[in-house]
């Protein structure tokens, strides 16, 4: 996103301490770093205010607050701003997932996703199966006026909610 869109700066957080010096590598090989910015931070916590646009990538389900996570993106928009979200393409019911993809994003849940969000604290981890209804409840739970889903692919769902 900095190398097509070059008057705009750009701030990518993670708790991960090593994932943050691989970005600021690959901004630096890329020819990017003056626009583009890497920290360690939670998403229920990172720093700055205003953003037009806060992105998260197949992340949320991961988190161990969620809510806390839309809480603290909803006050760092800027008037106007947007969220765009990326997550698995889970359905709602158990029987919207046995399929081959479903299948493979349980055990990845099982074994990563829910895992780590349990790690982070989380006492009702959301995995990578939350499903619309689901993901749906954590934005308007957090006070959001707008969750739509954008499109999809057979893996992923993109969202776009807006304070």
């Amino acid at each position: 996103m900095a190398d097509a869109f070059p008057a705009s700066t750009f701030h990518g957080w993670d708790y991960h301490g090593p994932s943050i010096e691989a970005a600021r590598k690959a901004a630096a090989q890329a020819g990017v770093a003056d626009r583009a910015t890497f920290d360690i931070a939670r998403a229920q916590d990172f720093a700055g205010e205003n953003y037009d646009l806060v992105c998260l990538f197949d992340c949320l389900h991961d988190m161990g607050d969620p809510e806390g996570a839309a809480t603290h993106i909803k006050s760092a928009l800027a008037p106007g701003g947007s969220l765009l979200l990326v997550e698995p393409n889970g359905g709602d019911a158990l029987e919207d997932n046995l399929n081959p993809v479903g299948r493979l994003f349980y055990a990845a849940s099982a074994a990563i996703c829910t895992m780590n969000a349990v790690a982070q604290g989380a006492r009702d981890a959301m995995g990578a199966q939350a499903g619309e209804a689901r993901t749906r409840a954590v934005f308007e739970n957090a006070g959001w006026s707008s969750f739509r889903r954008a499109t999809e692919t057979p893996f992923n769902i993109v969202y776009e909610a807006k304070p």
